[in-house]
């Protein structure tokens, strides 16, 4: 059973959501909420979806992977939950991110979709973001933003991925709102090759409100609803 505090928590979050929705002219049934439950238990999950939430998100495949299991063996998993990669991928670990994985917000190279595309075992369409770079330092995850369309080309000729739109993080030195206009600028062109890769994923708890007057689509969000981190040991 879900703890209060936990209920309280996604309430707030998704009382703020609305409130920017509407303050950006937007509805906000158009924004899915992803809740990042990165080193929570799996128990967590099954809180979240007796709360109703359907889309989560992780950062590490091992731990995606061991969740699953573990609420696949309680026969605790909702078959409408969705799982969200959005770490730093490997190819070497690409046929383990397929199997876990629903999305994967974090398509950032050419040699990623190939591995994804590779790893294909059954009939199932994979859904993918490209992940860009918003700053000028190329050790930072995500494609430059002037590759960001060779990209995606790449990853329409792949038949086992979908396409779904792009991904960001907002850069820690500057103000995020000018950084989500450049995303949405990638969204457009991205967008003339594919009209329905329209989803835009980028806003965490710090900025979530301007990443919503900028067209976000999906926001991860994770402690300001999950709570403290549990130590690890």
């Amino acid at each position: 059973m879900p703890d209060g505090a936990l209920a309280a928590r996604l309430s707030a979050i998704d009382a703020r959501i609305a409130d920017a929705a509407r303050a950006a002219g937007r509805e906000p049934g158009e924004i899915t909420r992803i809740v990042v439950t990165k080193f929570h238990p799996a128990q967590l999950v099954s809180d979240l979806q007796a709360l109703g939430v359907t889309d989560v998100g992780e950062n590490r495949q091992q731990e995606m992977t061991a969740k699953r299991a573990s609420l696949r063996e309680a026969r605790a998993e909702s078959a409408g939950l969705r799982w969200h990669f959005i770490g730093q991928a490997q190819t070497n670990k690409a046929a383990a991110i397929r199997r876990g994985a629903d999305v994967v917000h974090s398509v950032d190279r050419l040699r990623l979709a190939d591995a994804l595309h590779r790893a294909a075992d059954d009939d199932r369409v994979l859904d993918v973001l490209v992940q860009v770079n918003l700053t000028d330092d190329a050790g930072r995850g995500g494609s430059a933003l002037t590759d960001a369309e060779e990209l995606a080309e790449h990853v329409l000729g792949q038949d086992s991925l979908r396409l779904r739109g792009v991904m960001a993080v907002a850069p820690l030195d500057e103000d995020p709102a000018p950084a989500f206009a450049r995303l949405r600028g990638v969204s457009e062109r991205v967008r003339s090759l594919a009209p329905d890769a329209s989803w835009i994923s980028a806003g965490m708890t710090g900025d979530f409100v301007q990443a919503i007057d900028a067209g976000a689509t999906h926001l991860r969000i994770g402690s300001a609803i999950t709570g403290p981190r549990p130590e690890r040991g």
